[in-house]
């Protein structure tokens, strides 16, 4: 190997006399979705102090750094933003319910709650993880759902149901690809069609759940005219 000369010869050898030394404080800690591992981990979130170092040796203090969220695996460092990312466990969770809810607003909209939109709703709700969820589970909360006074649930889509559909929707779509959002807002259509055409009300609900998904008007046009296109 060359030795080092010049500005980078200086540059290192002054480097060795004189730098910084960060000592780091644990200020808290849990699980979050590593990016650097790729899944779940536990973490330190971290507060450090900065102090100049002569000769490796700390003598200075140079300020306060951080937060930063340490990965309890791989050690590497992150910005305390990283905790806004769900963990797997908990993204799953939150898709699980998201569709949940719009399969009963699509039910409650069309009103009859059919046989066959019963069928596919509970169908549409067991592949997301409610596993043991049935038909008669769902026409039983859709039933609740319309006996419950307390709810603003008129047609077309009430303020209530709306506001439900937005607290299930709206902390979910910014952790999906546009796939993703496209998918729910699918589901919800042929749980509609299971029974016949879009009545008002469901197409109503619908473009409800597409505004919560960040679904611009037209592509919602597109997809639920795809959805009445069998595959």
């Amino acid at each position: 190997m060359l030795p080092v000369r010049g500005q980078d010869g200086r540059a290192a050898r002054f480097a060795r006399i004189l730098g910084t030394r960060t000592a780091w404080t644990p200020v808290g800690d849990g699980e979050f979705f590593c990016p650097g591992c790729g899944g779940d981990r536990n973490y330190q979130r971290l507060t450090g102090r900065r102090r100049f170092t002569f000769l490796g040796v700390p003598v200075l203090p140079r300020g306060e750094t951080g937060p930063v969220v340490e990965c309890a695996a791989c050690r590497r460092h992150f910005g305390a933003d990283v905790l806004d990312h769900p963990t797997t466990t908990r993204f799953s969770a939150m898709l699980r319910d998201a569709v949940h809810t719009v399969a009963l607003a699509v039910l409650a909209a069309g009103g009859s709650c059919a046989r066959t939109s019963l069928e596919a709703a509970a169908a549409t709700v067991r592949a997301a993880g409610f596993e043991d969820c049935t038909e008669d589970q769902l026409g039983a909360l859709v039933e609740a759902l319309a006996a419950d006074t307390g709810r603003v649930l008129g047609p077309p889509c009430g303020a209530g149901l709306a506001i439900e559909l937005h607290e299930a929707l709206d902390p979910l779509t910014p952790h999906l690809a546009a796939v993703g959002r496209e998918s729910i807002l699918l589901q919800g259509a042929r749980i509609a069609l299971a029974d016949g055409p879009y009545t008002p009300a469901e197409r109503d609900v619908l473009a409800t759940v597409g505004a919560a998904l960040s679904i611009c008007t037209d592509d919602v046009t597109r997809l639920l005219a795809a959805a009445r296109t069998p595959s």
